[in-house]
């Protein structure tokens, strides 16, 4: 394999950059006198980074052993051009739909896509994860997610509602190909008549879990059609990592009512290990316990956590928390509740860490989240490696001297347990 460029080609650059500083509406002389990027990330080489020059990140990796840390929430994403089955939707892939085309574009300098080399968009996006990856210590891990189709209530798949589809198939290849850095989890609707015949195969090809996103796959955790999965799940130990509260990055239709925490109780009632992504710190649904009002639906995830009866199978995972349409008190929450640690695990959300203007280490600093002489090295950390980045940042978190302990990092015991 040839050694990628640490930057995008000129031509290619300076047309993201146009689009990019078009949409946020900043001129081209404003973005080159700031300071430090601030809207593109600039993809320098994740080798530039390494342990042993850098005792702050040192400092990160203390108490930890790296072949005990998988990153639990990893993104797998493509446009097709690969021929191996993602796919993405033409809203993302045209400027008539301009909001969903720049989000696209942000997505894709988050991972860097266009600082690699490759024949398609779809193997720069493998290439650049699994870089970072290696960058890392030896024996850190990402896991990678599948995403099926949405699908109608009569169980069949509906590509134009959708808005991003990666097959089980494909994770599982990708994961295949590079064995050293990363695992895969599976996607399946749980309305296909063959739901469970799926879950049973993919859990016998090495899948560590399933992945659910129900606002944008039209799943209705509650619901009754979703029992024999849940049997099955419960059967299999293969826990189940759903999207709770508001989403923002896979819109197919208006379903926002199903990330509502609360209808994961069904799942729970059924033995299901749930994994609640990003601790649902985003958004508010409905009190499903009293009807008519809404509550954050942080708080309803918090509901959920202080139920003894599901103390053994309800976790949340730490994806998202330090985005910057997050409230610093949500952070400070899971920091102080020291008896939801050993319940929580940790993911990125890749790519996400790699986009600039969502996550601010030196916002979270004047909250008092982050130690100040941290945010400079955060700044230079994002810039080669997002993953290694959104790690150091969360190992660094701290609140009235409370700070998230090594086992949320070391999940490998948890998913390699399925």
């Amino acid at each position: 394999m040839s050694t990628p460029p640490s930057s995008p080609p000129r031509g290619r650059r300076r047309l993201l950059q146009g689009a990019l500083v078009a949409a946020a509406g900043i001129g081209g002389a404003a973005l080159a006198h700031m300071r430090k990027p601030f809207l593109l990330n600039p993809c320098l080489a994740p080798e530039s980074v390494t342990l042993n020059e850098n005792p702050w990140l040192a400092r990160v990796w203390q108490g930890l052993d790296p072949a005990q840390v998988w990153d639990c929430h990893v993104h797998l994403t493509g446009i097709g051009d690969s021929g191996r089955g993602p796919w993405m939707s033409e809203k993302l892939l045209r400027l008539r739909h301009p909001v969903l085309y720049i989000q696209r574009l942000f997505y894709m300098n988050g991972a860097c896509v266009a600082c690699e080399s490759g024949a398609s968009v779809d193997e720069k996006y493998v290439r650049r994860l699994a870089r970072q990856a290696r960058s890392m210590p030896a024996g850190f891990k990402t896991m990678l997610f599948a995403f099926d189709w949405l699908h109608g209530d009569d169980g069949q798949p509906d590509a134009e509602s959708s808005t991003f589809y990666v097959p089980d198939a494909y994770a599982r290849q990708v994961a295949a190909e590079y064995p050293d850095v990363f695992e895969w989890v599976a996607s399946i609707h749980p309305y296909r008549a063959d739901a469970v015949d799926r879950l049973q195969a993919a859990a016998a090809q090495g899948a560590r879990a399933v992945k659910w996103l129900p606002p944008a796959q039209n799943i209705d955790p509650a619901s009754k059609r979703c029992d024999a999965f849940y049997a099955a799940l419960a059967r299999l130990r293969l826990p189940l990592i759903t999207h709770c509260g508001e989403e923002k990055a896979a819109q197919g239709v208006s379903l926002a009512h199903l990330g509502n925490p609360l209808l994961l109780r069904r799942a729970l009632d059924a033995g299901v290990r749930v994994v609640v992504a990003h601790c649902a710190s985003y958004g508010e649904d409905e009190d499903l316990d009293q009807p008519g009002s809404r509550r954050e639906s942080f708080d309803l995830f918090a509901r959920l956590m202080d139920r003894p009866e599901w103390k053994e199978n309800l976790f949340g995972d730490i994806s998202a928390i330090a985005l910057r349409n997050r409230s610093p008190a949500t952070i400070k929450t899971l920091l102080s509740r020291e008896d939801w640690h050993g319940r929580l695990l940790n993911g990125s959300d890749y790519p996400l860490p790699g986009i600039l203007p969502i996550v601010s280490p030196a916002a979270l600093a004047r909250h008092g989240l982050l130690p100040e002489e941290a945010v400079a090295e955060l700044d230079k950390l994002r810039q080669a490696n997002a993953l290694y980045f959104d790690l150091a940042l969360k190992r660094s978190l701290n609140w009235q001297g409370k700070s998230f302990p090594a086992g949320v990092f070391e999940t490998r015991a948890f998913f390699g347990a399925a």
